[in-house]
């Protein structure tokens, strides 16, 4: 989910995004590709507010069928388009990117492709190499914003196959975080660095892993799941004391159900970063 910032694809375009271009948002992360399109309407509401997303879809980052694509491509764009790519998987952005651009030719449609870099999003980044940040943590601060009220900081919780927990500052400034293994990774690096233990899918379901744990699989769910639990709300707790104040708190990702109990207090916002990726949309037609 996170990982340094790669460089623009060649296939990419530099041309700013036209106004008859459907505007279609690709925010490609270890496990899932996130499809949406830009509501028209709210490409130019994402100028002075929330991004309007529609026309989602899911694919998977390590297999997906170019004919899933080509489906939703033709659904969601019928005309000329641009899809902005936020990737911190560059094999898979690498693969999107080729069978957008085969669909492009041979249906004979017009779809140019950017990829967005820290530069595009409307945040101040207050570290050393913010190009070495992963998109989707910045993207998610910038959106951040929309949400959360002027003057207010926050501390960001993305539950992906990593696990993010991000601190935005008084003034919307990215601060940076802290990085753990989400739960499928743990319960994965405890099956391949032993010999006994089974892969246990730890969270499966969201619900509370049973304590204590009767068999080696419930162990490892308890284990994962509780932790995982753990790690985050102390992560929060020491974010919201960094930031002093009433710091607002605001979850996202694939498995977010799971740790909602840890962090009651919580805003759940699903598209967060797909949102962050439409205001460099937007930022791209004010320009």
């Amino acid at each position: 989910m996170t990982a340094a910032e790669p460089p623009a694809a060649g296939s990419n375009s530099g041309r700013g995004i036209c106004s008859g271009d459907t505007v279609l948002l690709a925010d490609v992360g270890n496990s899932r590709i996130k499809l949406a399109r830009l509501d028209a309407a709210g490409a130019a509401a994402g100028c002075r507010g929330l991004p309007v997303i529609t026309r989602r879809q899911d694919l998977d980052s390590h297999r997906f069928h170019p004919d899933n694509l080509e489906r939703w491509l033709l659904a969601a764009a019928p005309g000329p388009a641009v899809i902005l790519v936020a990737s911190v998987y560059e094999g898979a952005a690498a693969r999107l990117e080729a069978a957008v651009a085969e669909i492009s030719a041979t249906r004979h449609r017009p779809i140019r492709q950017r990829r967005i870099g820290h530069a595009d999003l409307p945040l101040e980044v207050r570290l050393p190499e913010p190009h070495r940040v992963g998109i989707d943590r910045l993207a998610g601060a910038a959106a951040a914003g929309l949400f959360v009220p002027a003057g207010s900081p926050a501390v960001l919780v993305d539950c992906g196959t990593a696990t993010t927990v991000d601190l935005v500052s008084v003034e919307g400034a990215f601060l940076g975080g802290a990085i753990l293994p989400g739960p499928l990774l743990m319960a994965r690096a405890l099956a391949e660095g032993t010999s006994r233990l089974p892969a246990v899918a730890a969270l499966a379901g969201g619900g509370l892993p049973t304590m204590p744990g009767r068999s080696t699989e419930e162990a490892i769910a308890a284990g994962v799941g509780l932790g995982i639990r753990g790690a985050v709300a102390r992560l929060v707790s020491a974010g919201q004391e960094v930031l002093g104040g009433e710091a607002i708190t605001i979850l996202t990702g694939g498995w977010a159900s799971s740790v909602r109990d840890a962090l009651p207090e919580a805003s759940e916002i699903p598209d967060l970063v797909l949102t962050g990726v439409a205001l460099a949309a937007a930022r791209a037609c004010a320009r």
